[in-house]
């Protein structure tokens, strides 16, 4: 799998915030954002399947 590059924009607060969030969980900046983005894409991903599973199923 390649990987590529995403330049981000975000102002001073939020930057701040996350160094925060990131330190607590003994990660960089980087890395915490991208574990983040992950979780988020799997919880998409799932909520998407339990719908698909539902409607399957017939359950209201």
């Amino acid at each position: 799998m390649g990987t590529s590059v995403l330049s981000l924009r975000i102002d001073r607060e939020l930057l701040d915030r996350l160094r925060c969030h990131a330190a607590k969980s003994g990660m960089s900046v980087q890395e915490y954002v991208i574990r983040t983005l992950i979780r988020d894409d799997f919880d998409q991903r799932f909520s998407a399947a339990v719908e698909e599973t539902e409607k399957f199923y017939g359950v209201p």
